[in-house]
């Protein structure tokens, strides 16, 4: 299948990585300071971000634990993951994704990082004030959750016309020396205009300014955005799923 951009990509990966549990990694990491957990279950505020996060390996203990952090019938949302629920467990979604990154700063010299992506004049930084119209933009394009304090995770960036939010991108999860790029959506009246590509190019701009290395995922069946992503520098590293398991009604921790 050499028409599949993910088939060429992925390298193998031996050892354990950040990005092997990204949602873990920056719960334990730098958003730790919005980690909410029972034993070795963590996830984020309910309004902030959905996912839960569970051990590379997680045992029944692991769990019992998400059972009790979410009581009966929640939704374990695990994020780029391999990991299954057990079998009484419903598995509500299942959905199959490539996770890239672009990791040229690796590989370049100082000067061709420092040249290599340049902030958009047009891209403004986007704050609390414009969360109501940043739902408004995602419920209509829907590039994934967005919640009322998504905006906390990292800096967003968006695009206006005539007053109107009509483009974004921002950032998500943070394992360490990681930032994921999410929530890059443009109005379907604006799109064919570059807007995704030139705000995906500011977001990662910031990251590579922190020293960081930017990832993202894109569903694996949507191959015009996998294409987009790997004109833009991204690699495929390898396919994962986003899942959402409910929580059996008699477990405990209800």
């Amino acid at each position: 299948m050499t028409n599949d951009p993910v088939c060429t990509a992925a390298d193998p990966v031996a050892d354990w990585h950040p990005l092997d549990n990204p949602a873990r990694a920056s719960l334990l990491g730098p958003h730790a300071h919005f980690a909410e957990g029972h034993g070795q279950a963590l996830r984020y505020p309910a309004q902030m971000c959905p996912f839960t996060a569970l051990p590379d390996e997680p045992d029944a203990g692991s769990w019992r634990d998400v059972a009790t952090l979410l009581g009966p019938g929640g939704l374990a949302v695990l994020a780029a993951t391999q990991v299954l629920p057990p079998p009484d467990w419903e598995l509500v979604f299942n959905g199959a994704a490539v996770q890239l990154v672009d990791d040229r700063m690796a590989e370049a010299t100082d000067s061709e990082a420092t040249n290599s992506e340049v902030p958009d004049s047009e891209a403004i930084p986007l704050g609390p004030d414009d969360v109501p119209e940043m739902i408004a933009l995602v419920k209509l394009t829907k590039p994934g959750p967005f919640l009322p304090r998504t905006i906390e995770l990292g800096n967003y960036l968006g695009i206006r016309r005539d007053g109107a939010l009509v483009a974004m991108a921002g950032e998500r999860l943070r394992p360490p020396g990681w930032t994921e790029v999410s929530a890059v959506c443009t109005h379907p009246a604006y799109r064919g205009q570059g807007f995704a590509s030139r705000l995906t190019h500011a977001v990662v701009a910031g990251i590579r300014a922190r020293g960081e290395t930017p990832f993202l995922h894109a569903e694996a069946a949507n191959t015009n955005a996998l294409r987009l992503y790997q004109a833009l520098g991204f690699r495929p590293r390898g396919r994962v799923h986003f899942r959402v398991a409910r929580v059996p009604a008699g477990e405990p921790g209800g």
